[in-house]
């Protein structure tokens, strides 16, 4: 708990301010807290675990991973993924600054030791003295007497907040399934055969270009391979979850498998940019591991989330060269994400249109991806903190990461259609520059890598004058 006490529902002693409460201590939430902290606000942070536990989390700290420990592309030149990076260091984010202090090596991509990682954004909130964390469910919509509330509950929301906010709005949530990749000890992982490198030997943030271990197949042992991901044992459906459609971004080992045999071969398993140290060849397929945590210990199988039963995927996933002898520490799992039709229900500032004291953040507004939940978090809270200090919420420009994901899922999508999106260029409006640019003389049409880079370098320096180091955007 914070160093203050801040009663539920009275003005802070200290500040003369009414606190904002937060519910959910994911990333959103963590981020939601600290960003109301920052701009002088107490905030008061409601984490229902270790009270009520969830059927993803295993700890009961703030701002726990519990699928992947990647938080992916950490280029902010060219990368849409990397842009929001960089915006949310410069908005000081908490989570930003916890990922970079507790890094581990992933080729491009800023990846995180787990605990670590966790740890250290508990810390920082407990030891804010604007920031008091209540640890309890709030079970329905929260008491009336809460004039401002930012629920971030992620997709793993309550059943009783969940049902509470159906009822209120009128319309049903919508859902879908996330998978959980497996976790190997290193010490079990044969280094006769599998070798470290990371693709075309590419380095990343706290990486050398040699990060991933990589698992290398011939045809028959793929094609072996397909054959049992299809034929295993997998988890049955009740029947409420039969049409839940899977996020694209986060599918099923065995459900892109269904898809093609080569399918996996041109996604998580595809050879390019590596080679077999052995034969001095591109592999017909390969596996990659990635760190899990600092110490090198564990490493997760980058994309093979899976509903497989456990004992199939020790058999299964023990057919990869190099990890016949694969000891897990945490196997594969699946679990049903629940988020809101953003587009139909919020406004601009991420508030209920039927009930404005409540705004929503994170992976429940429909945003998919752990920086994407924190950015929704950073600004839910940055919005809050205005209103409380009657100031009126400025928002970021749509030509930055922030604000094309804020306009994304508060109108820019489609209402009838909406479905989890991670943050790309194209949610990004188009270059300012005309569609053609001049090239020695002749003219050619702007795309590819270099639209990705002027939209990159637009969306910082536009990013730099909404935090007031230029001219100031005004709201939309």
């Amino acid at each position: 708990m914070g160093r203050y006490l801040i009663t539920m529902t009275n003005t802070d002693d200290r500040t003369g301010i009414t606190p904002v409460h937060v519910v959910g201590g994911g990333l959103a939430g963590s981020e939601a807290a600290w960003a109301l902290a920052r701009a002088g606000v107490p905030a008061v942070l409601h984490e229902m675990r270790p009270v009520r536990g969830t059927d993803a989390h295993k700890t009961d700290g703030l701002a726990e991973l519990v699928c992947s420990n990647s938080f992916r592309s950490d280029d902010h030149t060219a990368n849409a993924v990397g842009v929001l990076h960089e915006e949310l260091r410069r908005c000081g984010s908490v989570v930003l600054a916890a990922a970079d202090a507790h890094q581990v090596p992933a080729g491009s991509a800023l990846a995180v030791d787990r605990d670590g990682f966790s740890q250290a954004v508990e810390a920082a909130l407990v030891e804010h003295p604007l920031i008091t964390i209540e640890r309890g469910e709030v079970a329905g919509l929260p008491p009336a007497e809460w004039d401002s509330v930012i629920i971030a509950t992620g997709p793993l929301t309550s059943p009783a907040l969940a049902e509470a906010v159906r009822a209120r709005t009128g319309t049903d949530s919508l859902a879908f399934f996330d998978a959980i990749a497996p976790i190997v000890h290193f010490e079990s992982i044969d280094m006769e055969i599998a070798w470290f490198q990371s693709r075309y030997d590419k380095p990343g943030p706290g990486g050398t270009g040699a990060d991933y271990i990589n698992c290398p197949m011939d045809q028959p042992q793929y094609e072996a391979f397909i054959q049992a991901l299809l034929d295993g044992d997998k988890m049955d459906f009740h029947e409420w979850e039969t049409t839940t459609p899977y996020f694209e971004g986060c599918m099923p080992i065995e459900v892109m498998a269904s898809r093609g045999l080569d399918t996996l071969r041109y996604g998580p398993m595809k050879p390019v940019g590596l080679t077999d140290p052995r034969t001095g060849k591109r592999p017909h397929a390969v596996v990659q591991l990635r760190h899990d945590n600092a110490l090198g210990t564990l490493f997760n199988i980058v994309g093979f989330q899976t509903k497989l039963r456990y004992g199939e995927q020790t058999r299964v996933f023990r057919m990869i060269p190099g990890l016949q002898g694969a000891e897990f520490a945490r196997l594969g799992g699946l679990h049903r994400n629940t988020f809101i039709n953003s587009p139909l229900l919020l406004d601009a500032g991420l508030r209920l249109k039927v009930e404005p004291r409540l705004r929503f953040a994170g992976q429940i507004t429909g945003v998919e991806g752990y920086v994407e939940s924190a950015a929704i978090g950073l600004l839910a809270g940055t919005f809050a903190a205005a209103e409380r200090l009657g100031q009126t919420p400025n928002h970021p420009p749509r030509t930055t990461a922030l604000g094309a994901l804020l306009h994304h899922i508060t109108g820019g999508a489609n209402a009838e259609t909406f479905q989890p999106m991670n943050v790309n260029f194209g949610l990004f409006p188009p270059p300012d520059e005309a569609e053609f640019i001049t090239v020695n003389g002749k003219r050619r049409k702007l795309k590819g890598l270099d639209r990705k880079k002027i939209q990159a370098v637009r969306a910082l320096n536009d990013l730099d004058i909404w935090l007031g180091r230029g001219t100031p955007v005004a709201a939309e």
